[in-house]
């Protein structure tokens, strides 16, 4: 199957983005290691790591990652962009394994090539975006009746998560920090999406920013962005790189071993009921 050339650009973009956000976490944790060495943690809810010079390289690598992966949204669609934001844990392992000295075990290794095929099958079978005039065509999409019980609900539970979980409960909190920010990225990614397209859309001669919904969508952006930033620093500030990308790769081998297992679950079965068969012949036989 052959690419379109924005599909193809979006995949140049959504890799390099992988590639600085990649390298973002591991020069991130060295910054934040840094300034938990020398004030409070951020997992402790300090804020230390804003005077370290390391994270702020880091941050800006991340940035730039962003940026592509933003851009990437504006030629090709959600389907290829997003699941190849997971080959930024390829990078980060790698880097860590080389400049952290840290390793991966089995498992992580396992999730890591998981993380590779599963992106690898999702570009090669990617679909050719519907092409779109205007972000009043993204929220009218954006404002059907599912989508909105959606966006309602994620957001109820992040503030629950945010107001409840994360102040009350100190076992659950790195569990509670992967929610927030999954499901703000969840909101994050269609309103990429928008600002992304109506940036292109303007820079073709059609102004989108003399509409509503385009400001709208820049705002939650903004706001989901923030809150995912703050959440991860935390997350990320009681563990180290490797910890990180196994975590990440596990849910994608928990995926993948739940697929084989609703595929194989009557293999045994079948094989019990061979042997049944070949032993009642075997006796007839005799």
């Amino acid at each position: 199957m052959v690419m379109s050339i924005d599909n193809v650009r979006g995949f140049a973009l959504a890799t390099s983005s992988s590639a600085f956000i990649g390298s973002s976490f591991v020069i991130k944790k060295i910054g934040l290691k840094k300034a938990g060495d020398a004030g409070v943690r951020a997992g402790s809810g300090g804020y230390s790591y804003l005077y370290e010079p390391l994270w702020w390289i880091g941050m800006t690598a991340m940035i730039l990652g962003e940026v592509a992966n933003f851009a990437a949204y504006a030629f090709a669609p959600a389907i290829l962009v997003t699941p190849l934001g997971a080959l930024s844990i390829i990078f980060s392992a790698v880097l860590a394994h080389f400049i952290l000295k840290e390793r991966l075990h089995m498992f992580g290794i396992v999730g890591c090539i998981l993380c590779v095929v599963g992106s690898v099958g999702i570009v090669l079978h990617a679909p050719k975006e519907k092409k779109i005039d205007s972000v009043n065509e993204i929220w009218h999409l954006a404002t059907q009746p599912g989508f909105i019980v959606y966006s309602c609900m994620a957001v109820v539970v992040a503030l629950i998560l945010i107001f409840w979980v994360v102040h009350r409960t100190e076992q659950r909190k790195m569990l509670a920090y992967i929610a927030i920010c999954s499901l703000m990225g969840s909101l994050t990614v269609i309103s990429v999406k928008a600002v992304a397209i109506a940036l292109k859309l303007s820079f073709n001669g059609v102004n989108q920013f003399i509409y509503v919904p385009t400001w709208f969508f820049i705002v939650v952006v903004v706001i989901c962005c923030l809150v995912q930033l703050n959440y991860l620093n935390k997350d990320w500030a009681s563990q180290n790189a490797t910890q990180i990308a196994t975590e990440l790769c596990g849910f994608v081998t928990i995926v993948a071993g739940t697929f084989l297992l609703h595929k194989t679950r009557d293999m045994g079965n079948e094989q019990s009921e061979s042997s049944s068969l070949r032993g009642e012949c075997e006796l007839q036989n005799h």
